[in-house]
């Protein structure tokens, strides 16, 4: 009974519709999360976030991509539509099925684990070091990206481009947002110090 349950799971549509779905929410709340990561303060920036949504909200949304990330892996390698490897969902090189594009997203996968891992050692690693490795999710994105267009079923229908678009634009405003309040910033600050008794 539970092995013709399973049969059915891994062979009907059921297992392919989770996959899509998994993989057009992880591309959303990644996108959400990058987009707080660059708004979010940094020592010397000014502040475009409240510190408790910096936190907590970029925390959450960071294990909300990890759950979704290990879903769409999860149902990517048990729907046998497709001949995914477990393994190939954490090394670029080796798949069968578009090579290119399903390295992209271990890619991306990989460097989520890097950040997540660093995130739970970050005292042993010091501030210094943790930011700068967690720094490297930013990359997590743009692989993301490609990944699902070149590989997502949807990506060339007109939702699917409305919404990698909606996130190339998300992601676009917020950097440049932090560049513009930076820049501001940072021609204010030496007029506010040349009044400034010595």
């Amino acid at each position: 009974m539970l092995d013709s349950l399973t049969q059915n799971l891994s062979q009907g549509p059921m297992l392919w519709y989770l996959n899509r779905g998994s993989g057009v929410a992880l591309l959303l709340v990644l996108t959400a999360t990058l987009c707080l990561g660059i708004l979010s303060a940094r020592a010397g920036r000014a502040r475009l976030v409240p510190r408790f949504v910096d936190q907590q909200l970029h925390r959450n949304l960071g294990v909300l991509s990890l759950v979704l990330v290990v879903g769409h892996v999860v149902t990517a390698v048990a729907d046998s539509y497709v001949d995914i490897r477990w393994w190939q969902a954490v090394s670029p090189v080796g798949a069968t099925y578009k090579p290119l594009w399903l390295g992209l997203g271990s890619i991306a996968f990989d460097v989520m684990l890097l950040v997540v891992l660093t995130s739970l050692a970050r005292r042993r690693l010091g501030q210094r070091a943790w930011h700068a490795l967690h720094v490297l999710g930013y990359l997590s994105w743009p692989f993301a990206m490609a990944h699902s267009v070149g590989i997502g079923t949807d990506a060339m229908s007109s939702w699917g481009r409305q919404v990698g678009l909606g996130c190339l634009v998300a992601v676009a405003g917020a950097a440049t947002v932090r560049v513009g309040v930076d820049l501001l910033a940072s021609r204010r600050r030496p007029a506010d110090l040349s009044g400034a008794p010595l």
